[in-house]
């Protein structure tokens, strides 16, 4: 008897604390709470082709400056790399000592040259006046008259020369064929100039490209006057348009090239990498980040944010991507909040807490 009395004393312990136990589980159990999830809108906008290529900063037109003459020295350097010049602004001077010598002697030689001439023509007057008289023979006249075209060849020649050593006497100065920056200055005071010695290169205008270099496959993505995005080392972000694509591939690399015209801005130096993405063709569709888009073996699908903030499934259909971006070619209308990132986690039906997020520097490229 005293038995059983204690075992049901311990039944009664063991009901009263499993008893305790699940009404402390009811009191701390906490009605569920909506789940905060990221979203953004389907947007209306232009998309880019996706086509992201480097490439180099070239000059749109460079200009090699060069004295014309060979064989004098220079004398004073007037400009330096990276200084801004004019059309006609001295850079460079030679030493002109021996050639205004030389202007000096073929000015006296030209004084002498109109003595002589003016002599042999007078002298050819007065003989032309005694022809057929038979004072002097044909021979003598004809002789003085060829002596007189001689004196003024001679007078004529020695004119040439003068101008030509005033020609070269206007060349000691080497002046810029153009407005620019000057890239580069190879020259030094005391070298020795030629036509073929290279004193400095101009930028013209000052006018920096992209050269891109695309690939054979995707080089139909890129056509003239179509926008691009240009990133700098520096991280800086320039907007160019496309001014000229090439019309052969290498074949070698089988690579194309496309100029990128980029606005005059100092940080632009030719001979620099950067980074080009080429834009659409500015007709907006509507457009959703990837990373929003659910593909699986019963379709494509969003997960939309409707009335009262549930959530639905919404069948779409997808076109171009660019960027991290996709276009939207059937499905919800511009506006539409769509989840990106969550709708794994949540089921049709499930309220939410939407939260907006920000756009990524991919989704505004596609602006």
């Amino acid at each position: 008897m005293k038995r059983r009395s204690s075992i049901f004393h311990c039944s009664l312990i063991i009901a009263t604390l499993t008893s305790g136990c699940s009404s402390s589980e009811v009191s701390t159990r906490q009605p569920d709470e909506t789940r905060a999830v990221d979203y953004v809108r389907i947007v209306s906008r232009p998309l880019g082709n996706g086509l992201t290529v480097s490439g180099r900063l070239v000059s749109r037109e460079e200009a090699a400056v060069a004295s014309q003459l060979s064989g004098f020295q220079v004398r004073q350097v007037l400009v330096d790399q990276g200084d801004l010049v004019k059309r006609g602004q001295p850079m460079a001077t030679l030493d002109d000592t021996l050639l205004r010598a030389d202007i000096a002697q073929q000015r006296a030689n030209l004084v002498q040259a109109q003595v002589a001439s003016e002599r042999a023509g007078q002298e050819a007057e007065r003989v032309a006046s005694l022809d057929k008289t038979g004072v002097l023979s044909d021979e003598a006249i004809a002789e003085r008259r060829l002596a007189a075209r001689t004196a003024g060849a001679q007078l004529g020649s020695a004119r040439a020369q003068l101008t030509a050593q005033t020609v070269r006497q206007s060349l000691m100065v080497v002046r810029a064929p153009m407005n620019g920056r000057v890239l580069t200055r190879t020259v030094r005071p005391g070298d020795v100039a030629s036509p073929s010695a290279i004193m400095f290169t101009i930028a013209a205008g000052q006018v920096v490209e992209l050269d891109a270099e695309i690939p054979e496959q995707r080089l139909g993505l890129v056509h003239v006057g179509q926008g691009a995005r240009v990133t700098l080392p520096s991280g800086a972000v320039v907007e160019g348009r496309v001014r000229l694509v090439s019309a052969q591939v290498d074949a070698d690399t089988r690579l194309g090239r496309a100029r990128v015209t980029l606005p005059v801005r100092s940080d632009l130096r030719p001979g620099g990498f950067a980074e080009v993405t080429f834009l659409g063709d500015g007709a907006p569709v509507l457009v959703l980040p990837d990373a929003a888009i659910t593909y699986s073996a019963d379709g494509t699908f969003v997960t939309t944010i409707g009335a009262e903030n549930r959530v639905k499934q919404v069948s779409v259909k997808v076109g171009r991507r660019a960027s991290g971006m996709a276009e939207i070619v059937s499905g919800p209308p511009a506006g539409t909040r769509v989840l990106t990132g969550s709708q794994d986690f949540v089921l049709p039906g499930d309220k939410v807490q939407p939260v907006p997020m920000r756009p990524t520097p991919a989704q505004s490229e596609a602006k």
